[in-house]
């Protein structure tokens, strides 16, 4: 018998689900719940890789950590990642199965993995008090409803109560929940129990009649009004926590250690996948990090990473486009700090020779390191542990260059001192491991390396954990919800399903 489950949906993308999710997860979870996330599909460069060396989206790591579980491939079946405008990657159970275009995926392939994704949810529920579930976009994209599998599709195959968050920041939150659920059909109605307020600014009491007046025409209950709250966006699928030019939202507001800041700059390169490489950086005292995508904007910085893509061959060319390649080859020849990372690496290379991302074959790169990258058709996805500048790293493979490193200064190594990946020549980096920087000792042995570069009086402060400042921005979540949701409302939703005789609102969805 399948235990407890509910659908967090949103009246459109970046509404809210994942941290909403992520807020119920670690609430149910402090009250001795044993709880799993759950997303069907997911449409994301911003990827995790399990201990199972299976490849999920961030967000659901994110919310197994909430659950305080461990990751896995169940979590989210279905990955896809953008390769352009017209075609994504598909990763079945945490595996590349090859590109679809767009219209090939919702034109037949994605209604057969309909049965894998109920597989999946059904093993989790067997195993789990309470699974929560996220949605994508919103349950009302009429013209995707009958290949749906991530929406209304899920909940109603395995009879989830659906939760409608919107984001009252926006603006138009009133108009977006009630015409999400006058869209849908007289039997998907029927599963959507109610709405979550998200990023209210305010008195919560001068939105109460708008909430009575929500109930009244719908006769559904708004199950919490949560308060905006500066810093809460974590791991988000496809959105960059930044304004282009500006710096990431969550950097720490605590100031310098030493004397000077330390001024990081993330090249914005298209496809960019993966960006939460910097967000360790972020959480520094005394370290800014802004993205940026022009030439000058090199000059102040301290540091300069190039971050991973889905298209390293077209990252490349954007960086000539830009002026930026001159730029970072200039900067290196000066012996100025650059980091790249994954398909940044790369393109510090002499060449790329890619018959199987881009199909473009051989390919000059900027020549900055003494790498060779071929493209294999296999990925590698792999959770590997070294050393670098002294201190234990972390970090986790996605990547289907393979690299051949022909000179320069080992950079990460294995405990007999025998290169595991990456090089180093003068102040250029270049690593394949994702995440590597959340090692909080390497992290600072880094940044001191980069700030005597610099010639800046920055100093790491000795304390900072990006682990517990993790934790503590999950708690937050759960605080969120428990301070300002209607805990036993939402409890009985999970544990019973929708309430029965919820009104049917016109015109429903279309014939």
């Amino acid at each position: 018998m399948n235990n407890g489950g509910l659908l967090v949906a949103g009246t459109t993308s970046d509404a809210g689900k994942s941290v909403v999710t992520a807020g119920i997860c670690r609430w149910l979870v402090r009250q001795g719940v044993k709880v799993a996330p759950f997303k069907a599909q997911n449409m994301s460069l911003n990827s995790f890789v399990t201990r199972e060396g299976a490849e999920i989206g961030r967000a659901q790591a994110m919310q197994a950590q909430a659950c305080r579980v461990e990751p896995t491939a169940l979590m989210n079946p279905v990955l896809l990642k953008p390769g352009g405008e017209q075609s994504s990657q598909v990763v079945l159970l945490g595996r590349p199965v090859g590109e679809l275009s767009a219209r090939g995926y919702h034109g037949g392939r994605q209604q057969k993995l309909l049965g894998t994704v109920l597989d999946c949810l059904a093993e989790l529920r067997g195993t789990y008090d309470a699974v929560i579930c996220e949605g994508a976009g919103s349950p009302a994209e009429i013209n995707l409803r009958r290949t749906d599998i991530v929406n209304m599709g899920i909940a109603r195959n395995a009879g989830l109560p659906v939760l409608v968050v919107g984001d009252i920041d926006r603006g138009g939150v009133f108009a977006s929940f009630f015409g999400t659920v006058a869209l849908l059909s007289p039997e998907d109605q029927a599963l959507v129990a109610g709405f979550l307020v998200n990023k209210f600014r305010g008195d919560v009491s001068l939105l109460e009649p708008g909430l009575d007046m929500l109930h009244g025409l719908t006769g559904r209950h708004t199950y919490g009004v949560l308060p905006f709250r500066h810093g809460l966006g974590i791991d988000e699928e496809d959105g960059l926590r930044v304004s282009l030019r500006g710096t990431v939202r969550e950097s720490n507001t605590a100031p310098p250690v030493g004397e000077d800041v330390l001024r990081v700059a993330v090249c914005a390169i298209p496809l960019m996948s993966n960006f939460t490489d910097v967000d360790a950086l972020a959480a520094e005292p005394g370290v800014v990090v802004r993205f940026v995508d022009r030439p000058e904007e090199l000059a102040d910085a301290d540091l300069v990473i190039i971050p991973g893509t889905r298209g390293t061959v077209r990252a490349l060319e954007w960086l000539h486009e830009r002026g930026l390649a001159e730029a970072l080859r200039r900067r290196a020849a000066e012996q100025r700090p650059v980091l790249g990372i994954c398909g940044g690496f790369q393109i510090l290379g002499e060449h790329i020779e890619d018959e199987v991302e881009s199909r473009r074959g051989r390919v000059e790169g900027l020549g900055v390191l003494p790498l060779r990258v071929r493209f294999a058709p296999e990925k590698i996805l792999t959770r590997p542990e070294g050393a670098a500048l002294g201190e234990r790293v972390e970090g986790y493979e996605i990547h289907h260059g393979v690299a051949e490193v022909t000179g320069g200064d080992a950079f990460i190594s294995d405990d007999h001192g025998h290169s595991l990946d990456g090089c180093r020549v003068g102040q250029t980096w270049g690593t394949h491991w994702h995440g590597s920087l959340e090692s909080d000792g390497f992290r600072r042995a880094f940044l001191r390396e980069v700030a005597t570069a610099a010639g800046r009086r920055f100093v790491p402060a000795p304390d900072t954990s990006f682990a517990a400042l993790r934790e503590e921005q999950l708690d937050r979540l759960g605080d969120l919800i428990e301070q300002h949701a209607d805990t036993d409302a939402l409890w009985r939703l999970i544990e019973s399903g929708a309430p029965q005789g919820l009104p049917f609102i016109p015109p429903g969805a279309p014939a």
